[in-house]
């Protein structure tokens, strides 16, 4: 019964959508603007980098929540923190204070992460900091990052239920991400073409 009440309150804590609240607090909905996904990303291309610092912060903070309530009140349950970031992002990604139509889940699921696997942060954003400089997407810098998780559990042994859950979040970030990958093959995909360090130094050796 702890176990259940424990991963409904994730669920609902990651349906408190940061850039949602945020954008009513303004007046705005952003899933009516830019990509009309309600994530960090968008939030920055659209109400700037304050807006988009906050929604961060709010992601973050409801996955380091859930995280906390499953280690704290699970009765040592190995896989209940686990399960509890899955339900926190499924919340964030399937509000059900916001019709069901939310975010991706990335900033949520680290949020999860630097409670239950500090060390898988540094891996993530190192990640997704390397393909963001050299590509410019960030849907594919996320993907990228998220997929990078299941190397990282195999190669430091980790437990099962580590492992599952690896690998279940990059399936997940992967299957969000999908329309992004959709205007990849399209041609259509926007791109941060200022981050794109390794591009500029590459024409600056030309």
């Amino acid at each position: 019964m702890i176990a259940a009440l424990i991963l409904v309150a994730a669920y609902l804590l990651g349906s408190l959508s940061g850039s949602l609240l945020l954008g009513r607090l303004r007046g705005v909905d952003i899933r009516t603007l830019g990509s009309g996904n309600a994530g960090g990303t968008n939030a920055l291309r659209t109400q700037g980098w304050k807006f988009a610092l906050g929604t961060v912060l709010v992601d973050l903070g409801k996955g380091v929540l859930a995280a906390w309530l499953a280690l704290r009140f699970g009765g040592g349950l190995a896989w209940l923190p686990y399960a509890a970031a899955g339900a926190a992002v499924l919340g964030h990604v399937y509000p059900v204070f916001h019709g069901f139509r939310g975010g991706k889940g990335a900033g949520t699921l680290v949020g999860a992460l630097l409670l239950l696997w500090p060390l898988s942060v540094v891996v993530v954003v190192g990640t997704w900091l390397l393909a963001l400089t050299a590509t410019g997407y960030v849907g594919l810098s996320t993907i990228l990052a998220g997929l990078a998780l299941v190397p990282l559990a195999l190669l430091t042994d980790a437990p099962p239920e580590r492992l599952g859950f690896a690998v279940a979040a990059a399936a997940f970030l992967v299957f969000t991400h999908r329309s992004n990958l959709a205007r990849l093959r399209a041609g259509t995909e926007s791109r941060f073409e200022r981050v794109r360090i390794w591009a500029r130094l590459r024409r600056g050796r030309a």
